[in-house]
């Protein structure tokens, strides 16, 4: 069971960086969902979503996924190496956001291929953009907001959220429960540095908006934001993530990988996904 199916049972039913070019190893499976990736691409031709914000393109790529089959572990292919992968046919609610934000990304730069598309995730999803050993991975959602604030891609919008409140709580999910991380499982060596970055992500000014709060500020909230479901699970920060969508009536709803429904789907109003008694509030990061 790895961190992602773990916090499945928690969740609600419900600056320029210079990219390396990015080759497809034969040796591992890198890129899953090639006929997706195509048909995206076809469909976000013809609609023009080139043309849209970055937030109302990253919303149409997510709606473009409702449907597709929740699957978990997606990520964790090896246990002595990390390897950059996309799944397209399943995903869970991290790769959701994940693949859907890049997608548009990739929409608006000349190169659109699996290679590129992969290139665009690998900056995401480490830490500075770089590939190293397993804990290079932006595990936590938080530090994945943080770290990709600094590269220039989404900003913290929650602090300018009405009733935001300091976000105060150390991180030790990871540290306390690594036999539930194939990596972690196979290679204790690697544990100290887990603590080390736990104290680091725990020691930020972050913040939060209890969930009492955000019906007042749905209006302040746009397609494409990513949404982290803050916890009261002892040492983790978000327990489940999702995106956005405002739709054709104005209603800001909740765009996310259900792992009880067992598929993407375009759930109720946002504040109405907040009602588990284990979810405190939001975290939001804006695509820029």
């Amino acid at each position: 069971m790895t961190r992602r199916d773990l916090l499945s049972l928690t969740a609600c039913a419900v600056g320029t960086h210079f990219l390396q070019p990015f080759r497809l190893r034969d040796d591992v499976e890198t890129f899953t969902g090639r006929r997706t990736f195509a048909n995206l691409l076809d469909r976000a031709q013809r609609e023009g979503w080139a043309a849209l914000p970055i937030g109302e393109r990253t919303g149409a790529v997510a709606l473009a996924f409702v449907g597709t089959p929740y699957v978990g572990w997606t990520l964790e292919k090896y246990d002595d190496r990390e390897v950059c992968s996309i799944n397209l046919d399943g995903l869970d609610c991290v790769t959701l956001f994940e693949s859907s934000l890049n997608f548009a990304r990739l929409l608006a730069q000349e190169e659109k291929t699996p290679e590129a598309l992969l290139a665009l995730v690998q900056e995401t999803r480490y830490r500075d953009g770089k590939i190293d050993d397993y804990l290079s991975r932006l595990h936590y959602t938080s530090d994945w907001m943080f770290d990709n604030e600094k590269k220039g891609i989404v900003k913290i919008v929650t602090p300018d959220l009405p009733g935001a409140e300091r976000f105060e709580k150390p991180l030790s999910f990871m540290s306390e429960h690594a036999t539930v991380y194939r990596q972690l499982k196979a290679n204790p060596a690697l544990l100290p540095k887990v603590v080390e970055m736990e104290k680091a992500v725990s020691g930020r000014k972050l913040a939060y908006l209890p969930k009492g709060r955000v019906a007042k500020a749905e209006p302040l909230l746009q397609t494409g934001d990513i949404i982290g479901l803050t916890t009261t699970m002892p040492g983790m920060d978000i327990s489940h993530t999702g995106l956005c969508y405002r739709d054709k009536d104005g209603i800001l709803r909740f765009l996310h990988a259900s792992s009880t429904q067992k598929k993407v789907v375009l759930d109720r109003r946002l504040s109405a996904c907040l009602s588990g008694e284990k979810t405190t509030g939001i975290m939001v990061a804006r695509p820029v």
